[in-house]
């Protein structure tokens, strides 16, 4: 693989930019689903049941939009350190596709293989 030219380079910044945009405007829009049901309400046994797994689903996506914004906001890092593009785990270029799905991807296909097999 080839390393990224200027014209990637931007393209995928811009992508970047764009993504921790909407995933702040998204933890920020969130914040209210997250908060505790409350005991007091008055609703039935089955309906705060409902209320909590939508509260527990709406958590899980919460925690997850933090963690892709801590990796978009670290790729950008890796951008003006003129490191972006390279895996940070064997140090080869990460593809171009890859990186066009997920621009925040710190690792090339093989090494995100391996962390996740284990």
């Amino acid at each position: 693989m080839t390393p990224l030219d200027s014209e990637k380079l931007t393209e995928l910044e811009v992508d970047l930019r764009a993504l921790v945009l909407e995933l702040r405007l998204s933890i920020e829009g969130g914040r209210e689903g997250v908060k505790p049901v409350g005991l007091d309400q008055p609703i039935g046994r089955l309906s705060r049941m409902d209320a909590i797994q939508q509260q527990n689903m709406l958590q899980a996506n919460h925690r997850a939009a933090q963690l892709r914004l801590a990796a978009a906001e670290a790729a950008l890092r890796r951008i003006e350190q003129e490191e972006y593009g390279a895996c940070v785990s064997c140090g080869e270029d990460v593809a171009f596709a890859r990186l066009k799905a997920r621009p925040e991807s710190p690792f090339c296909v093989s090494c995100q293989g391996k962390r996740e097999s284990g």
